[in-house]
């Protein structure tokens, strides 16, 4: 009997592989929802941690890709992987994820509902994702040119947001407390739209106008930048963008605050697209 060479596809690479296959950048995670591949920078303190620049692996969301080739190369270096983690805010989908947690003394389904009514929008039929604590993801789109932030309860208790730099535990991952899976009757959806009045709430405030104006104003914003923390980069730089525009120096302080932001280690690509929606959104 002749037989086959052909290894099985592990279940978390296959569904990695499903999710790549709808255009979803995809990274391995373990079972406890951790990119699965140790950053390359961990033992090297010779040289500062990057994005993925130095062609290694181990970069977080910034190794995830939707070519399956270098998909499977990533599941290869973690075949200790149990799930995947999708990409937000990256092309074509420009994915925002909404996370409903299940919180002690929260009702986040509740607060999403009475969020809605108080601003008037509806949430669309969408994919939906139930997690293994009896939360769910809701999975929408944004616009190319808004570079939502990521937050922990601060659109209500129990409401995490998943934006640029974020990602989503992918239906068919197995965690520590079970596997996640596609709600009945969403899997074959595709991601709706943000509703307008969600976004701008997900978006940081616009500042206010300031009547006075030094140097002093755009050496703060530029220090505001510089010591920004990963997960926060892009809504410091966004929030900083936005006063410069407001206090009218902001053409003069787009190449100031892009250095700033690259300091921070924020991509350039990421950080001219924020500068670019801070403008449009501000500047006019």
């Amino acid at each position: 009997m002749a037989t086959s060479h052909r290894q099985a596809t592990p279940p978390a690479l296959a569904h990695a592989l499903s999710a790549a296959a709808r255009g979803l950048a995809v990274i391995p995670l373990s079972r406890r929802k951790l990119p699965a591949l140790r950053s390359p920078h961990h033992d090297d303190p010779a040289h500062p941690p990057c994005h993925g620049e130095c062609g290694r692996l181990g970069h977080g969301v910034h190794d995830a890709s939707a070519d399956p080739a270098r998909v499977r190369a990533l599941f290869a270096a973690a075949p200790w992987a149990t799930g995947y983690g999708i990409a937000c805010g990256l092309p074509p989908h420009h994915l925002i994820g909404v996370d409903l947690d299940t919180k002690p003394g929260t009702d986040s389904p509740a607060a999403l509902r009475a969020l809605a009514v108080r601003h008037e929008f509806t949430i669309p039929a969408t994919v939906v994702v139930l997690t293994p604590s009896g939360g769910r993801h809701l999975w929408l789109t944004g616009p190319p040119d808004v570079a939502v932030p990521n937050s922990a309860g601060r659109l209500a208790p129990g409401i995490d947001i998943r934006g640029a730099g974020g990602y989503l535990v992918g239906p068919g991952s197995r965690g520590t407390r079970g596997t996640y899976a596609t709600a009945p009757g969403t899997g074959r959806l595709r991601p709706a739209p943000c509703p307008p009045a969600l976004l701008r709430l997900l978006l940081p405030p616009p500042p206010r106008p300031s009547r006075a104006h030094s140097a002093s104003d755009g050496a703060a914003l530029l220090h505001f930048v510089r010591t920004a923390h990963e997960g926060e980069r892009n809504s410091r730089l966004f929030w900083a963008a936005c006063r410069a525009w407001e206090q009218g120096v902001g053409a003069a302080l787009a190449g100031p605050l892009l250095d700033a932001a690259r300091d921070a280690g924020l991509p350039e690509p990421e950080a001219r697209a924020t500068l670019g929606s801070a403008a449009r959104r501000v500047g006019g």
